[in-house]
């Protein structure tokens, strides 16, 4: 019997219609001949259950909230509750299927089941098929329990055969036996006890309402309270384009892209006549893997801890934004605490899924750091990976957002791409698709700047290989 963190606790605790604490995440593989359906899916992922059996547990309060809630396995367990089917209407377009992702990420997990599901998602227009897998924050912490979508992944066509056997509920805990396991476990463990105090108490909290005359007053184009709706958009990029750019200036190819995300909001802000002036600035949560004691641990081989960044909107020069985004990040790089970003690339299986979800759990367990926008960036391998025997094609992170923040984005390179995965909340920013345009177009204006810095060598680079993000 397995007891939920105070973090995995508390992101229950905060679940609500319009804050759903779960992350996602959107594949696209590839249709044609022996196509994915709705019955392989099943299998396979049926086959691999075992291997996550988080996935078939639930989590069960204790009487008295003399502790966290603990895992148990659900007795009417039916994985048709979890894989979903559905279809885009003719003729199948992008715009349909953010619309569809965007309605699908807003849809709260019945807490009383499982926390996960899986949406097969056919109808698109080049054939080809999607996936969107969604879990709560509880349930994928990246140490105990990994993203389903990495169980799934395959490095070749071939779908390997994993023993099984037929599965059946333990039978749960009786209220007395928990009360006893829970109090036993307090008095060994006075630390955990502590902080499982200061959970109620927030819990608690929570319950108070706030007066009206003491409620935070919330400003700014990214900051607004937030609704049940939710808009996706997603934004393909070629990473040559940000290897050229590093090669010119220097710096990493994280730093293009987030340099190029600050762009992006610069380009975006002055289509909405928004005040743009030279201290513009935003500051983002990018968590980042590093080999450090400090941090949130994956099962990888890695911790993740949050970084604050200043993301310089209101540089007009974008080669100058540039430089400002790498200096800001140039202590993180020559600590050699730093991840290689080859590293993650190279682990096995689709890991990008996973590293998503623990750089969301840090921004949520450092919400109180004032960072208006969460940016993750995760390496993934250069080489095809498929699922169920088809070949992926694209995938994209579709991020949570809390605590008034109307925007998060995602980004993973796959196959000599970088994915954009934007989620924003509905009413606070209904031209997502806008900014999607704006990051592409300041990726662009970055590229033109290539090869004009005539008779200079390209610009000593700074580690690039020792800085990635999670």
């Amino acid at each position: 019997m397995q007891r939920l963190s105070p973090l995995d606790a508390m992101f229950l605790n905060r679940d609500t219609p319009t804050t759903p604490r779960q992350i996602a995440s959107l594949a696209i593989v590839e249709g044609g001949t022996g196509s994915l359906d709705h019955d392989r899916l099943v299998e396979v992922i049926s086959e691999r259950l075992d291997i996550v059996p988080r996935y078939r547990q639930v989590p069960r309060k204790v009487p008295g909230a003399l502790g966290t809630p603990v895992w148990v396995d659900d007795e009417d367990f039916d994985i048709g509750r979890h894989v979903r089917r559905s279809a885009l209407p003719r003729p199948g377009t992008r715009d349909a299927l953010h619309e569809l992702v965007g309605r699908l990420v807003a849809r709260r997990l019945d807490l009383d089941r499982p926390l996960w599901e899986l949406y097969l998602i056919e109808g698109l227009e080049d054939g080809h098929v999607a996936l969107l897998f969604k879990a709560h924050q509880a349930l994928v912490d990246g140490s105990e329990t990994i993203d389903l979508a990495q169980v799934l992944l395959e490095e070749t066509a071939r779908v390997r055969e994993i023993p099984h056997e037929e599965w059946s509920p333990r039978p749960a805990p009786r209220a007395a036996g928990l009360v006893r396991s829970t109090l036993d476990r307090n008095v060994r463990h006075p630390g955990e006890a502590l902080r499982i105090t200061e959970y109620n108490l927030a819990r608690v909290a929570r319950k108070v309402p706030v007066p009206r005359s003491s409620a935070p007053a919330y400003r700014g184009v990214l900051t607004a309270p937030a609704t049940r709706h939710r808009r996706f958009t997603s934004l393909a990029t070629d990473l040559d384009s940000y290897r050229k750019i590093r090669e010119e200036h220097g710096g990493t190819v994280n730093d293009v892209i987030l340099a190029v995300i600050a762009g992006g909001l610069r380009g975006w802000m002055l289509t909405r006549a928004e005040p743009v002036t030279a201290k513009t600035s935003f500051r983002a949560m990018v968590p980042m893997s590093v080999v450090a004691d400090d941090g949130l641990p994956t099962s990888l081989g890695s911790k993740v801890r949050g970084h604050l960044l200043s993301l310089p909107v209101g540089e007009t020069n974008p080669v100058v934004r540039l430089h400002q985004v790498s200096y800001a990040l140039k202590d993180h790089r020559e600590t050699g605490s730093a991840v290689a970003a080859n590293q993650l690339a190279s682990l096995p299986g689709f890991a990008t899924s996973t590293f998503h979800a623990v750089g969301a759990r840090v921004a949520a367990a450092e919400s109180g750091r004032g960072y208006q926008l969460l940016i993750t960036n995760v390496p993934g391998p250069q080489d095809p990976v498929f699922m169920a025997g088809q070949q992926v094609a694209e995938v994209y992170p579709c991020l949570p957002l809390s605590h008034h923040r109307a925007l998060s984005v995602g980004v993973t390179s796959y196959r000599g791409r970088v994915f954009y995965g934007i989620v924003a909340d509905r009413d606070a920013v209904s031209d997502v698709d806008v900014l999607a345009q704006c990051i592409d177009e300041a990726l662009e204006e970055l590229v033109e700047t290539v090869g004009k810095r005539r008779g200079r060598a390209p610009r000593g680079r700074s580690r690039p290989s020792r800085s990635t993000r999670a």
